[in-house]
């Protein structure tokens, strides 16, 4: 593995081998403290950032590595293309990890690289999000090809990339959109395909009555950061898809789950968000723990 651009470049078996050794990792740290011992990351981030640039520069010194900050709004694309940053990072700094607008701009960078690039965020993806994601079900569930996940509200980045990881994992995985909010038609047929090898079920709905039983239930804001849509419209076609006690009850999910910021009385009440149920903190812990895993797994590829 050179690169981790979206979740879908991954196989199943590569998959597998990031959950493990992010527990491993997670258990072990002490064992893996100097293992970026003298390597340099640039954070390359277009787009504010909690979770993410925190996670990745504690993730990183914990591995004995440096990491830097690059507010990089207006420094990529307007200052200078995205192949000239890529190409100039890779003269200083042993990988890069970038929060960027456009999927497009990953790619560019990747190609202009020749250290390992990992998406930190895109509009077609959210890799780091959903292994954390995949981490925290298997710690609380176990076996994720007996977990069934479903995921309400808008088929964005996040969606794309828990479509991917389900397919790779053999989760099954229930995806329930308004209409019109549905996820990109060929990243769900391509999980699908990937479904039908590893035992996953990926399935589109609009109405909950047509749901199965879930062990835990994942949704994400209605307004993406970069989005623009109208604020009302969206207000109105996305209010049928709150997730609330009664949403969990009918269900039966055990869990809740966010990939946060949330909005509290919108896509989820607060009831649910901080009741005991809620794994939102369990996900961003795992968000670091997942990711030291992808550097450590990047860095033994380009070290091969």
């Amino acid at each position: 593995m050179q690169d981790l651009l979206a979740m879908r470049d991954l196989s199943s078996a590569q998959l597998s081998h990031i959950l493990d050794l992010a527990q491993t990792i997670k258990q072990r740290p002490s064992a893996w403290q100097n293992h970026l011992q003298g390597k340099s990351i640039a954070l390359v981030f277009e787009k504010p950032s909690l979770r993410t640039r925190a996670s990745f520069a504690a993730g990183i010194n914990r591995l004995g590595g440096h990491s830097i900050y690059l507010d990089a709004e207006n420094l990529m694309g307007k200052r200078e293309p995205a192949s000239d940053v890529g190409a100039n990072l890779a003269l200083w700094h042993d990988a890069i990890v970038a929060r960027v607008y456009s999927q497009a701009t990953l790619h560019e960078l990747a190609a202009a690289s020749d250290k390992p690039v990992i998406n930190a965020l895109s509009d077609e993806c959210h890799p780091c999000q959903a292994l954390a994601d995949l981490l925290t079900l298997t710690e609380q569930l176990g076996d994720l090809k007996q977990v069934t996940l479903t995921y309400v509200g808008d088929g964005c980045n996040v969606c794309h990339a828990l479509m991917a990881g389900a397919a790779l994992a053999g989760m099954n995985l229930q995806i329930v959109t308004p209409v019109g909010y549905e996820p990109n038609a060929a990243l769900l047929a391509d999980a699908q395909k990937v479904g039908a090898t590893t035992g996953a079920e990926i399935t589109l709905h609009h109405d909950f009555n047509q749901l199965q039983q879930s062990d835990a239930i994942y949704t994400d804001t209605w307004f993406s950061m970069g989005q623009e849509r109208d604020s009302n419209q969206v207000m109105h076609d996305f209010a049928p898809y709150q997730v609330n006690q009664d949403l969990m009850k009918q269900l039966g999910a055990k869990y809740f789950m966010h990939c946060l910021p949330a909005y509290r009385g919108r896509e989820v009440t607060a009831e649910v968000i901080d009741g005991p149920q809620s794994l939102i903190l369990h996900q961003a812990e795992n968000r670091l723990h997942a990711q030291n895993a992808v550097l450590v797994e990047l860095f033994a590829g380009a070290q091969a």
